[in-house]
Parts: C-alpha cells; sequence; structure tokens
C-alpha cells in the first residue's frame, strides 16, 4: 500500500495525465520529468502513482477509475517524461466517457486527442498497443542483463 508522504515543507502535488480509451485498454500518461522512486499500485477500482521528479518535488495522484480493470494485465513503464500505465479493461468493448468515476474533472487530468479514435467499428483494438508493450519490455529486460 502507497501511502501519501507528509512534508510540511513540500507538500504533494498532483501531475498532469494524458488519457485515452481503446478497446481492450485504457493508457495514462503522467507527465513527470525524469521520474524516479515511482510507485505505482494498480487495484481493481483505483490507481495509485508516487514518485519524486528531478528535483525532488514529490507528486501523488489517486485516481478512482470509470470502471474495474484487470490488475494481472495492467502495467506501467517509466520514461525519461512520462509513467505510461496501460489499463487492462474489465469490460472490453465498453467505452469510458471519461477516466475517473466521479463526473467533476480534476484539474491534473486531460484526454490525450493526439491518440484518440472512435474504435467502436474496429476489430482488434488494444492487441497493438499490448504487443508493444511487451516486446519493449522485454528488449528492456534483456538489454538490462547484456549491459
Amino acid at each position: 500500500v502507497i501511502m501519501a508522504p507528509k512534508n510540511p515543507k513540500k507538500p504533494n502535488m498532483d501531475t498532469h495525465a494524458l488519457w485515452f480509451d481503446r478497446k481492450k485498454y485504457v493508457t495514462v500518461n503522467f507527465m513527470v520529468q525524469r521520474p524516479k522512486d515511482v510507485q505505482v499500485d494498480i487495484q481493481p477500482d483505483k490507481m495509485i502513482l508516487c514518485c519524486k521528479n528531478e528535483t525532488d518535488d514529490v507528486y501523488y495522484n489517486e485516481l478512482h477509475f470509470y470502471d474495474k480493470v484487470q490488475i494481472y494485465d495492467s502495467r506501467e513503464r517509466v520514461y525519461d517524461r512520462t509513467i505510461n500505465v496501460l489499463l487492462r479493461k474489465l469490460k472490453p468493448d465498453c467505452a469510458w466517457p471519461r477516466l475517473q468515476k466521479d463526473p467533476a474533472k480534476p484539474s491534473w487530468i486531460s484526454v490525450d486527442f493526439d491518440n484518440w479514435r472512435d474504435w467502436e467499428h474496429e476489430e482488434d483494438d488494444g492487441k497493438e498497443e499490448y504487443d508493444q508493450y511487451v516486446d519493449v519490455s522485454e528488449f528492456s529486460a534483456l538489454s538490462n542483463k547484456i549491459t
């Protein structure tokens, strides 16, 4: 369980997140410059992200999902400027009109319009994102063993 860090001198901040919906997956990209000490806890109905950026600012986001996700088929990857979270929907083929359960939109969540598309008439959407994710993860693991 990830607890919100308490530091009266440096309050926790929400990091900005961009999200988009696909047939089988929801993708959330948390925008953090050079994230470190990254902790992600994905639960069926919510997720918690806690990390620091390059200047040791602490970010803490708690997100209650619009619908349930499969935790064992959901993953995260850390990049130089983002933390990418791939959430497998419990109910595929069910569009999420919003990312969070509460209809009031938090200021730190935005739709990723560059990646948004109407997927309802597509055949096998989601497999490509998942396969790409697995390929990159396996490549990263392999390259870590080589070096």
